[in-house]
């Protein structure tokens, strides 16, 4: 995710740089046109591209709106799952006792709060279509990681080990019917949020309607030259290749928005996120910060590709 306030103009115009090429020749070739070749002077009202180009402005306002809620429901599932994963975790510090001799409670814990973890870092890269099992060595046994190894699905999988843990705790007598109830609550929200994330990142966004108001823009782009030369001569050149700039960012903005979960400047921090639950849990763990500093290595990383992720 883009994570400096001031972003750089290479990064932004980067992005239409193909388009704006595109739009320089033409306005130029139109101006030449016009003032070396007299059956060539074409000109049309003002009028014509003015009400395409609000009509269009309105179309990408509307594009951009919907596309922002998309990123901004990513953003709040995961805001619900930071806090969720802190709540599982003071649920199991509370509600079971750690003061067996054999530190039997405090083990389980420990394992059900670091698989929550591994399953936060696995969600994230689950949905980014990168390999879901990385990196989650240091957080769960052996054990585990053979058994989700075997699924498609990860975090559906690290989710019924804990559903299968909470369980044992059950019937053990570490937690009652009751702290089982709510934990399992707790469970089924990751559940839930996990749909939500998978929703959104499978439900692609309508491609007709991109299309058409892609068209639309350079239908716009082609007649703003005929529009502006009378009145502006060769200054139409710049004023064509900036308000076309303008058109061409907006739909490129709605275009990044859309995909949250897409490995992109523009995501939903996702990894970020994930380093911040396992610092919070480990605290709450008492682990203490050596461990913690540790897992903060490789943000380093995420922030310095911030700019170079296309």
């Amino acid at each position: 995710m883009l994570l400096k306030e001031n972003i750089p103009a290479s990064y932004i115009f980067g992005k239409i740089w193909k388009e704006i090429v595109f739009v320089t020749i033409y306005a130029v070739l139109i101006a030449v046109l016009y003032k070396n070749l007299h059956f060539t002077r074409i000109s049309i009202p003002i009028a014509v591209p003015t009400i395409l180009g609000t009509v269009i402005s309105l179309l990408l306002a509307f594009k951009s709106n919907q596309a922002y809620d998309r990123w901004w429901e990513a953003r709040t599932i995961w805001g619900g799952i930071v806090n969720d994963s802190r709540t599982l975790t003071r649920q199991l510090l509370t509600f079971v006792d750690t003061t067996y001799e054999s530190d039997e409670g405090k083990i389980f814990c420990e394992r059900m709060a670091k698989r929550q973890i591994a399953w936060c870092y696995s969600l994230s890269r689950h949905l980014r279509k990168q390999d879901p099992l990385q990196g989650l060595k240091r957080l769960i046994s052996a054990e585990d990681l053979e058994t989700v190894s075997r699924y498609n699905n990860v975090p559906m999988a690290l989710l019924e080990l804990q559903g299968a843990d909470l369980r044992n705790a059950f019937k053990l007598g570490w937690i009652n019917e009751f702290q089982q109830i709510e934990i399992d609550r707790t469970l089924t929200r990751f559940s839930n949020q996990m749909g939500g994330c998978e929703r959104i990142k499978n439900t692609i966004f309508p491609a007709t309607y991109s299309v058409y108001i892609h068209f639309s823009v350079i239908l716009f782009i082609l007649l703003l030259p005929f529009g502006l030369i009378e009145f502006f001569g060769v200054v139409e050149v710049p004023l064509v290749i900036a308000i076309a700039s303008s058109f061409f960012l907006i739909e490129k903005m709605s275009i990044h928005l859309q995909d949250p979960f897409e490995n992109k400047p523009t995501d939903t921090p996702t990894s970020t996120i994930s380093q911040t639950i396992e610092r919070d849990l480990k605290q709450m763990l008492k682990e203490g910060f050596k461990q913690e500093e540790k897992s903060y290595a490789a943000s380093s990383y995420e922030k310095s590709k911030m700019f170079y992720i296309l």
